[in-house]
Formats: C-alpha cells, sequence, structure tokens
C-alpha cells in the first residue's frame, strides 16, 4: 500500500467526477488557444515555417520535459497547491500572449513568452492530477481492478472531448482577433482555478512513514533504476502520438484538399479514442499490463510500417490518404492501449514512495523523445531517397519498447 507524500500536505479524497471533468476544462481551455499559434506565428509576425516549428517545439518541451519538476513538486507541496499554481500560470501565459498582439506594435518576444508560460503552466497541473487519479484509483474496489477500465482510460476519453470542444470555440472566437481567444483562455482558466480551490479539499498534514521517505522521497523516480528503464521504453509512445500531429499531416500536406484531409483525420482520431478507448481498457485489464503494452507499442509500430511501404513506390493522392489514415488508426490505438496502462503502472511502481515525481519522469522522457525524434525524423525525411528509412526509424523504438517494456513491470502488491 502506498503511503502520502512525507512531510507534506495529503489531499482528502476529491470525488472522481471532479477530476475528470477538471481534465475536461483543462483541455477544453488549451485546445481553445494553443492549435492557433502557428497561425498568428506565420501571419502576424511573419516567422519561417522552421522557425515555427523552433518555436512550438520549445513550447512542447516546456510541458512535456518539466513534468518531473511538477511531479516533484507535487510531492513536495501538495497535489491541489501545484494544481491551483499550475492554473495561475497558465493565465499568466495566456494573458502574455494576449498582450503581445495589444501593443502598437506586435512583439515577438513577448509571444513567445507567452507560449511558454503555457506550457510550464501544464507542466505544474498535470502531474497533480494525475497523482489526485492513481489516489482515487487506489481506492477504488478490489473486486473492480481488473474487470473495468481504469480511471486513467476515463481521463483520456475526458481528454478527448475537451480536445474537440476546445478549438470549436477558438474558432468561434478567432474573427474577434487572437488577442480576444488568448484573453478567453486566460478568463477559462481563472473560472476553473476558482473551481478547483472551491471543488478539491484543503490539504491535511501527513507525518512521514520511514527515514528514506523524508530524505530522498521526493525524487525516488529517478533512484529506481527500473523505472528509469521503463520510463525511457515509453517514451517511445508518445513520440509516435506526436507524429498524428507532425509527421502524417506532412503527408496529407503533399495532396490537393490537404486542409479538410487533415481535419477529417483529427476528427476520425477523436471517434476511435471516444467510442473505443473504454473497451480497448478492459482488454487491457482481463490481459495484463505486460501483454497490453506488447500489443500497442506494435500496433503503433505497424502504423509506420504501413507509411514505410506506402513511401517505397509511388502512390496516388487518394491511395496516399487511405495508407495516412489507416497508419492514424494504428497509431491510436497503439496509444489507447499502452497510456492508460503505463500510467496505471506508475503508482505500482512507486510503491512506499510518492506518486508525483513517477508521473513527472514517465511525461519527462517522453517529451525528450519528441524533442530529440522529430528532429531526426526531419532531418531522414528531407535526404532524398530515405522516405522509408524516416518511418522505420520511427518504428524502431516502439518494436524495442515492446521487448524491454513488458519485463520491467511490477508485480501487483497487496492494497
Amino acid at each position: 500500500m502506498r503511503n502520502p507524500p512525507p512531510e507534506a500536505d495529503a489531499p482528502r479524497a476529491p470525488h472522481t467526477p471532479v477530476l475528470l471533468a477538471t481534465q475536461l476544462l483543462f483541455n477544453t481551455g488549451f485546445y481553445a488557444v494553443v492549435p492557433f499559434l502557428a497561425l498568428v506565428l506565420s501571419e502576424d509576425f511573419g516567422v519561417a515555417a522552421a522557425a515555427v516549428g523552433l518555436i512550438l517545439g520549445v513550447r512542447t518541451f516546456a510541458q512535456q520535459g518539466m513534468f518531473l519538476v511538477g511531479g516533484v513538486l507535487a510531492d513536495r507541496i501538495g497535489a491541489r497547491r501545484v494544481i491551483l499554481l499550475g492554473c495561475a500560470v497558465r493565465v499568466a501565459g495566456f494573458a502574455t500572449l494576449a498582450a503581445s498582439l495589444m501593443v502598437a506594435s506586435p512583439q515577438l518576444a513577448l509571444f513567445v513568452t507567452g507560449t511558454v508560460l503555457t506550457g510550464l503552466g501544464g507542466a505544474l497541473f498535470s502531474p497533480g492530477l494525475n497523482v489526485l487519479l492513481a489516489d482515487a484509483e487506489h481506492r477504488r474496489s478490489p473486486a473492480v481492478h481488473g474487470r473495468r477500465a481504469s480511471l486513467f482510460a476515463w481521463l483520456s476519453i475526458t481528454g478527448e472531448l475537451g480536445a474537440v470542444i476546445g478549438p470549436i470555440l477558438g474558432a468561434a472566437l478567432l474573427g474577434w482577433g487572437f488577442a480576444t481567444v488568448a484573453l478567453f483562455g486566460a478568463a477559462f482558466f481563472v473560472l476553473i482555478g476558482l473551481f478547483l480551490a472551491y471543488a478539491l479539499p484543503a490539504p491535511t498534514r501527513v507525518a512521514a512513514r520511514g527515514a528514506h521517505d523524508t530524505r530522498h522521497g521526493r525524487w525516488w523516480s529517478l533512484r529506481d533504476r527500473r523505472f528509469v528503464g521503463f520510463s525511457t521504453a515509453h517514451a517511445a509512445d508518445l513520440l509516435a502520438y506526436n507524429q498524428l500531429y507532425l509527421a502524417l499531416p506532412l503527408q496529407l500536406a503533399m495532396t490537393p484538399g490537404a486542409a479538410p484531409a487533415t481535419a477529417a483525420m483529427f476528427a476520425w482520431v477523436s471517434l476511435l479514442t471516444l467510442t473505443l478507448q473504454l473497451p480497448v481498457a478492459r482488454w487491457s485489464a482481463s490481459v495484463g499490463a505486460a501483454v497490453a503494452l506488447r500489443t500497442g507499442y506494435l500496433l503503433s509500430a505497424a502504423g509506420f510500417a504501413v507509411m514505410a511501404v506506402g513511401a517505397l513506390s509511388p502512390v496516388t493522392d487518394a491511395v496516399r490518404v487511405t495508407i495516412v489514415f489507416v497508419a492514424a488508426s494504428l497509431v491510436v490505438m497503439g496509444h489507447m492501449t499502452t497510456h492508460p496502462t503505463a500510467l496505471s503502472l506508475a503508482p505500482r511502481f512507486a510503491g512506499l514512495h510518492p506518486t508525483g515525481s513517477f508521473f513527472g519522469l514517465l511525461a519527462t522522457c517522453g517529451g525528450i523523445a519528441v524533442l530529440v525524434g522529430n528532429l531526426i525524423f526531419g532531418a531522414l525525411l528531407g535526404i532524398d531517397g530515405m522516405p522509408a528509412a524516416a518511418w522505420l526509424f520511427l518504428a524502431a523504438p516502439l518494436i524495442v519498447a515492446a521487448l524491454v517494456a513488458p519485463r520491467l513491470v511490477p508485480a501487483n502488491r497487496p492494497a
């Protein structure tokens, strides 16, 4: 059984619907603003495509790469406090984005600062939310485990709903200018913060259990070689999932009607997630973590193998679009299988130690993989005659993960 964070404030149990609603609100506010950053950078600031990619890559790394810091803070000051702090930082980020366009001459440096702050806000509140959800999962009836989808699967569904609703709200406001969209995002996160300040129970002081926790509990994830290895292997999943927003749209951009095809792909991915996440999660629970992880990684690898085969010979535009949709389906199916499973394993790795840094390290390794992997993929894709090699490069870490990660899965601990 896991102990609460040592010498820290431990939250009383919030209701699970509050936590899932929080994820829905977070993603709604996020996707109302962030999908339009590239458009503003290119049109309002005249930034070249390569620089746009770099700026957005820095934003992503500021979020995913800093999850470990957010997780450690959740262990140190409490999940509730770090969630509220993350909301405040994201409000500052969105307000800064708006301010950069409301001055007489748009300020690129201010805009970039705002994009980084939006990432840092997510790096704070997401690990805290994972900590609270892990506690809620731990309190579920033992009879539930192994038969129902984990709460992390439900987290994926509510997050996907927010990812669908957010861009619709943002697009509706974009006619008044992006500054209006950003101010809406800031106001929305102010309301989220106020809601959570009321809805998340105030923490209570708990005593440390064990001297080793007092001295090292905040960084136990880095001291656990088995978990470091697992996090490194699982990073392949986030690298693969990120290609839904980078590599696959690039392929669609080579066809007529790229914009509607890309929109249709994202709608298809959302539909798959909303309809299949729970059945996939129930299947994963029934077969066990090791089998689920291996299957998920191989499904995603198969998606990139399909892309590699398609790159070996000339294809029509219709066939190219079909290949991309098949690849996207396999990648999202793999992600639906592996991601909730990996999140549910973090508390098992943590054992008697706080879980925040474990969730943080899992995401940080993924952020590093995305930053480095995207650079390598882009370089390979730019070499004449090497497109198939670029897709196989994305498949390779997934195959390694399928071989390595299941062997690192910890045994179930008694409740």
